[in-house]
């Protein structure tokens, strides 16, 4: 049996034999080690004065956006404390307020607060300031508040709203507001750009709240169904970002990386299985509104002075029997009133007329013809009708006027 150090003995007799060798070795060996040391050491002096402060502080290259942190003993770390996500928060946090929503349910009662929202300053003119918002958030107030970003509070005055698009303006004085919001272009920003979301979520306990996320997608269509009814009134035209958009949020902006308006923030998707789903109205959209809502109180809209109700909404029984359409028509609105002195008496249509394309684009149901109309006509616009009464297709003519109450 053999251990590990069995054969030590005999080695270091086989060693003495050979001490001459071992002797020049060494001798080359001191040799190399002075000369390296007297090459090196100036080199090593220069790169420690190099980076020395005389004052003790370690800091030489650093920029002035960077903060020297301390974590141990002889180590230092840089840390650019501003970025363009600060920049762009900076530019625009002081131009997000609370909008409060207030309510009396009686003539006897006091007023209430009944929610609280976001809006944004987007302009500043004769002594006024101009605010966007929700239709929602100041939906059945009897008087809102505006909270700014010091905490103190001025009263507001609702200009208008305007329920297709969710938006609504306030005016308020201008002597205390000094930050203005502007308007990026959201036809430009791509899926996968960087955005923030400022608001107030959960109310003004958390406000100026900012989250980050990025553009999920652009473009989007969600359907609004205003009097509940089971039908899709309208269609929203929204972005899609992951930032996060809690209630509160409403209101709020939708900033780029170049702190710009890009989007006022509107609603989230709030199921179960669903997460990080946000939606915001872009600005190429909300810019048209809000200089009508401004001028009028209102959105103008052209008009055409009927009643519509979709095809689909019918038996199939009635197509043939009371409408007379033809067997390969199976999609339009049919006409359940026709207000006298309208565009539609003057262009000639009359109750039960089915309308199946306007300006020669097909008209599926209610929802096209709107979209049509409000998002393509204007006052004043000659709109070309495409009908069916009583089994024979005829084409006419109106012209869209103002709708007047």
């Amino acid at each position: 049996m053999g251990y590990y150090d069995q054969d030590y003995k005999h080695i270091r007799q086989k060693q003495k034999g050979n001490r001459g060798g071992f002797f020049l070795a060494g001798s080359v060996g001191v040799i190399l080690g002075v000369l390296l040391v007297i090459f090196a050491l100036p080199a090593f002096d220069r790169l420690t004065t190099e980076n020395f402060d005389p004052g003790g502080n370690e800091t030489a290259g650093l920029n002035e956006n960077q903060e020297t942190v301390d974590t141990v003993p002889g180590q230092t770390v840089n840390v650019n404390v501003v970025s363009q996500v600060t920049q762009a928060v900076d530019r625009v946090s002081a131009a997000v307020v609370g909008v409060i929503n207030i309510q009396t349910s009686g003539f006897w009662e006091e007023a209430g607060e009944a929610g609280t929202g976001s809006g944004v300053i987007y302009k500043k003119e004769d002594g006024r300031a101009y605010i966007v918002t929700n239709h929602h958030v100041i939906e059945g107030a009897s008087s809102v508040e505006i909270s700014l970003q010091d905490g103190s509070r001025i009263p507001g005055e609702v200009l208008g709203s305007d329920i297709f698009t969710d938006l609504a303006v306030i005016s308020v004085d201008g002597d205390a507001i000094d930050t203005i919001a502007e308007f990026g272009n959201s036809d430009n920003v791509r899926p996968g750009e960087p955005v923030l979301a400022i608001g107030n979520p959960l109310g003004l306990q958390f406000s100026g709240s900012v989250t980050q996320g990025i553009i999920s997608g652009t473009e989007r269509t969600i359907p609004l169904d205003f009097d509940q009814d089971g039908h899709v009134d309208w269609q929203a035209e929204v972005l899609q970002t992951d930032a996060a958009i809690n209630p509160g949020n409403s209101g709020g902006a939708l900033v780029n990386i170049e702190g710009q308006i890009v989007g006022i923030n509107s609603m989230k998707i709030a199921q179960e299985a669903v997460e990080g789903i946000g939606l915001s109205i872009p600005t190429t959209i909300v810019r048209p509104i809000i200089s009508d809502i401004e001028r009028y109180g209102e959105v103008k809209r052209p008009y055409m002075g009927v009643s519509l109700r979709n095809l689909s909404d019918i038996s199939s029984y009635h197509w043939q029997q009371t409408l007379k359409l033809p067997s390969d028509v199976i999609a339009g609105v049919f006409l359940e009133e026709v207000i006298p002195l309208s565009p539609a008496e003057i262009a000639g249509l009359e109750v039960y007329d089915v309308i199946v394309a306007l300006d020669g684009e097909d008209i599926q149901n209610a929802l096209d013809l709107r979209k049509h109309l409000y998002n393509r006509k204007n006052i004043g616009d000659s709109m070309e009708v495409t009908f069916y009464r009583q089994g024979e297709k005829k084409t006419t003519t109106m012209r869209l006027v103002e709708e007047s109450y």
